[in-house]
């Protein structure tokens, strides 16, 4: 089965989090600028699950297209190491599209996306069960340093902010309809409430 190389610049592009698309064919390299610091929990957390598969890369230098050029060179390197595989940059700079004219005209598989969601493999991976999702997003909620949402309409929103961009409205009432049947909370008139050992 082919590889997968996603190649995240994290100066353009920075999500709360990742679905985890843990597959034995999937490869994920962050990139981040010398002036940045700090990953969010969920991103560091998913990328554990992929152990050896996964790679941070910070730059030294400074520039407008510093951490371009490192992507570029990865990918050059990378291609050689692994012919037949398929390097997604997400990124919402398109000054990255000559260079995956160019990777194409070569015969290397290359696409840029504005989001890992957009990734066609990722799609398939991230439509996780409900009950799944719920799952995690519960524990997320047992963190103590969580703020828990109270009314239905934020514990929504705080839903959607988690998985974006890979869901849908639709899901939002299922996941919330899963975390109602674990009995971790229950809804009146709007209102969350929480199981008394999780209040």
């Amino acid at each position: 089965m082919r590889r997968n190389v996603v190649l995240i610049d994290f100066e353009s592009f920075q999500p709360d989090s990742i679905e985890d698309p843990n597959h034995e064919n999937f490869r994920v390299l962050l990139f981040f600028g010398a002036n940045q610091s700090k990953v969010p929990f969920e991103i560091a957390a998913t990328l554990q699950t992929l152990g050896q598969r996964a790679q941070y890369v910070k730059i030294s230098g400074t520039g407008p297209n510093a951490l371009d050029f490192h992507i570029a060179y990865y990918i050059g390197r990378l291609a050689v190491e692994e012919p037949g595989a398929f390097f997604h940059i997400v990124s919402r700079d398109k000054g990255f599209d000559p260079l995956i004219e160019y990777l194409k005209a070569h015969k290397i598989l290359a696409a840029r996306a504005e989001s890992i969601a957009e990734i066609p493999f990722v799609k398939k991976s991230a439509r996780k069960p409900p009950a799944e999702r719920a799952e995690t997003f519960i524990a997320k909620l047992k963190r103590p340093e969580v703020t828990k949402p109270r009314t239905e309409k934020t514990m929504s929103s705080a839903i959607r902010a988690h998985f974006q961009p890979a869901i849908e409205e639709s899901d939002i009432a299922q996941i919330l309809q899963a975390m109602v049947a674990t009995g971790f909370i229950s809804i009146e008139a709007g209102k969350i409430i929480y199981a008394q050992s999780d209040a």
